[in-house]
């Protein structure tokens, strides 16, 4: 098979990570990386599931792991008997890291040693793991591929870290401190993925609404999203990662209301519905803030579609503080729920809480999914009978709204369009469109 083996876990950073790391490693025919995420114990076990049915499916394939798990926890890859090597966040991202082990230089350290260009990456390393100290970074760069494999709408880092400091929360210690990616670099790359063909470019990063002040000038993420509406004026469509809506500043806000290449989207941070939680979870909004900046944003733009992050059976959780986040499913009107049974994470404050039960914390995410699903499917059929402007996917039978509610066409559309279509139905969770028309 062509190129490396790529397996993505975890968030839009790690997919724009991932496809970067796709063209650095071109030709590396034998070799698979596993792009990990931290953020639950959960996602770190299905890490490791995911290395060991790789190594079966391929089992003379070299196995290489990076993301935020390798970060925080390196030695537990290394002890793998499946993984030959296991490398940080930072070295993932350096394009010497995936040349023939004559060539590459990992870190600062260069392997000397002339094995022959045949030779697959990390076949003579001399150690297993090579993670640095990620507080250590203090710059970031766009890293954008050619081509994202799977999505017809390309992801652009402008923003990595996080400088605040979560309860529940290890991202920091795989992601490092927050800093930001110049405004100069992030157009030239918009520019870029718009004559390669993108018409939709969703901005990531870990905390992407604490863009700018690193900066020279300290611009925020509002005057960014100015200046690639105003230097990219071909691009159709941009979306936001997850955001923090504490820092939905009033520049920001008015782009979300009332710029038309915004996409209707908001992915919240919430994590909670609970005062109380909230104070111990060390989040910088309350209950009121979340609701405020909901029904502000759907005053002014009626059609926006909101998701959030929520944390079920976090440490101290008790029955009446649970309602309040299940409530909130319906007061903020969360159509894309992302629910997350808790799970302590080693040297995060959290874990050493009074503990919910798994038992609680299942049942607990179980009740918030089904009040989101009720939420979505509501949603979804309140979109019957409207035309939807659809970017559609690389199959060129489904693709996305502007409001990301997903849509399935009855015939084939061209990939990477973007089309006008009626929608006449629901089914299984996505809408039905049977007419399109560019």
């Amino acid at each position: 098979m062509p190129g490396p083996d790529i397996i993505t876990m975890g968030c839009r950073l790690n997919i724009a990570e991932s496809e970067a790391i796709r063209d650095m490693a071109a030709g590396q025919d034998d070799l698979i990386v596993v792009n990990s995420c931290a953020v639950t114990a959960e996602a770190v076990r299905q890490t490791r599931q995911a290395i060991r049915r790789a190594k079966r499916e391929r089992p003379d394939a070299r196995i290489l792991v990076t993301g935020c798990a390798a970060q925080t926890e390196p030695q537990t890859f290394a002890a793998m008997a499946e993984v030959d090597g296991v490398i940080g966040n930072r070295e993932k991202m350096e394009a010497a890291t995936y040349l023939p082990s004559s060539q590459r230089r990992l870190g600062s350290q260069a392997i000397g040693r002339d094995v022959g260009p045949e030779m697959p990456a990390f076949a003579s390393m001399a150690e297993k793991v090579r993670v640095s100290d990620i507080m250590a970074v203090r710059d970031t760069a766009p890293h954008m591929a050619s081509a994202f494999a799977d999505h017809a709408r390309a992801f652009l880092e402008v923003q990595n870290g996080c400088d605040h400091r979560c309860t529940f929360c290890i991202i920091p210690y795989g992601r490092g401190n927050s800093r930001s990616v110049p405004a100069g670099a992030v157009i030239d790359k918009a520019k870029q993925l718009v004559d390669a063909g993108y018409s939709e470019i969703v901005l990531t990063g870990v905390d992407v609404t604490s863009y700018g002040p690193d900066l020279p000038g300290s611009p925020s993420l509002g005057l960014l999203i100015e200046r690639i509406l105003k230097g990219v004026p071909d691009l159709p469509r941009l979306r936001l990662s997850s955001i923090d809506s504490v820092e939905i500043d009033e520049r920001l806000f008015d782009l979300i209301a009332h710029e038309p290449r915004m996409m209707p989207h908001l992915h919240l941070s919430l994590q909670a519905g609970d005062d109380m939680i909230l104070k111990r979870m060390k989040r910088r909004h309350g209950r009121a803030d979340a609701i405020a900046i909901v029904q502000r944003v759907k005053a002014a733009r009626p059609d926006i579609s909101i998701g959030a992050d929520i944390i079920a059976g976090f440490p101290t959780e008790d029955d009446a503080m649970f309602e309040n986040s299940l409530r909130l499913v319906n007061e903020c009107d969360i159509v894309h729920g992302h629910i997350f049974p808790y799970s302590p994470r080693a040297g995060t404050p959290a874990a050493r809480m009074p503990q919910v039960d798994r038992t609680t914390i299942k049942a607990r995410a179980a009740r918030l999914r089904d009040a989101c699903a009720a939420r979505r499917d509501d949603w979804l059929r309140s979109l019957i009978g409207a035309t939807q402007s659809v970017l559609v996917e690389r199959s060129g039978m489904s693709g996305h709204a502007e409001n990301f509610a997903p849509v399935r066409f009855a015939s084939a559309q061209p990939p990477s369009s973007i089309v006008r279509a009626t929608i006449t139905g629901l089914e299984n969770g996505a809408l039905i469109a049977q007419e399109a028309q560019q």
